[in-house]
């Protein structure tokens, strides 16, 4: 049996999608650019979005499930009248359905705050949450009805406008796991006149922007992997950005760790830990050596013992 070739490539590239592909098109796309087949992609956009999709590629893929964790901001429209089933413009109507309210901006801010704050949200019917190994759309379209616990996310922010009678602008800062077309399901519901999402573009992830991201179409026109890698948009390995603090191991923790061992390190500028936080640790040449659990705080929270959770293989040549 033939043995896959080592990564030749190792970081994050941010594309900016387009609507119409799904997500894991946009996956094969870089993988013909890059001529790659070791990349992935984190947080799902559905075809009809557009926006930031960030990709994972050699190494990188095994920070997919922690480059979740950030927060998330999106700009969309909702259309009010008429439910969907998907929750979106692609699905068949439903009920509830009805004239759509005046809105002033008394009625705005009320929904904003209705829906801000930590909320209990329902998965759309057609989405990729799995309940007992399969997902929902896959239920969905056997005609079988499900129920699904509802799930607490949070809202830093919501903004809406009424751009035109029946038809919402909106902004929202959201934690992960949060479904934009819920929202606008949930707020149709609320209004008694229901709605689904007509639009939808999600602008950042964490510190990544759409704005700073590699455009869908330079990706499909590479004809050699150096016109992504020379792309600003391309962060290498070691310059990504994880959402959790960040310590530095010195060359013998830095071994240590690699192989499987606890390190204890002084608390490094103004971070506190507690048990059971997540850390990024960096070794020699801000190289990141992995992901660790706090397992105990000592010397009044001077000192921290951290056990590996994840360590990254040191990429081929380094």
């Amino acid at each position: 049996m033939s043995r896959r070739r080592p990564s030749r490539w190792h970081g994050l590239l941010p594309v900016a999608k387009l609507a119409g592909p799904t997500s894991h098109d946009v996956v094969d796309m870089a993988r013909k650019a890059l001529k790659e087949r070791r990349i992935g992609h984190t947080g799902t956009l559905d075809p009809m979005a557009e926006g930031l999709l960030i990709l994972c590629v050699g190494t990188a893929t095994r920070l997919q499930q922690y480059l979740l964790a950030w927060d998330k901001t999106y700009e969309g429209r909702i259309r009010l009248g008429g439910a969907t089933t998907t929750y979106d413009r692609e699905g068949e109507a439903m009920e509830p359905a009805g004239p759509a309210p005046s809105l002033d901006e008394g009625a705005l801010r009320e929904l904003e705050t209705r829906f801000s704050g930590e909320i209990d949200q329902v998965p759309p019917p057609f989405s990729a949450k799995k309940v007992d190994g399969k997902k929902l759309y896959e239920l969905a379209r056997e005609g079988r009805e499900v129920h699904v616990e509802p799930k607490r996310v949070t809202v830093q922010s919501l903004r809406l406008e009424l751009v035109e009678p029946g038809m919402l602008h909106f902004e929202v800062r959201t934690s992960s796991g949060f479904y934009v077309r819920s929202l606008a399901h949930d707020i149709g519901v609320h209004l008694g006149c229901g709605g689904h999402l007509e639009h939808l573009k999600r602008l950042r992830i964490g510190p990544y922007t759409a704005e700073a991201a590699i455009s869908q179409e330079h990706l499909q026109a590479a004809g050699d992997p150096q016109e992504i890698l020379e792309d600003p948009a391309w962060i290498p390995l070691e310059d990504l950005a994880l959402p959790y603090p960040e310590l530095t191991l010195n060359p013998g923790a830095e071994e240590r760790f690699r192989h499987g061992g606890e390190v204890i390190l002084l608390r490094q500028g103004e971070e506190t830990f507690s048990q059971g936080d997540l850390a990024v640790l960096r070794g020699r040449e801000n190289r990141l050596v992995g992901i660790g659990t706090v397992t105990n705080v000592l010397a009044r929270g001077r000192t921290v013992v951290i056990s590996p959770k994840m360590v990254l293989q040191r990429p081929e040549g380094s």
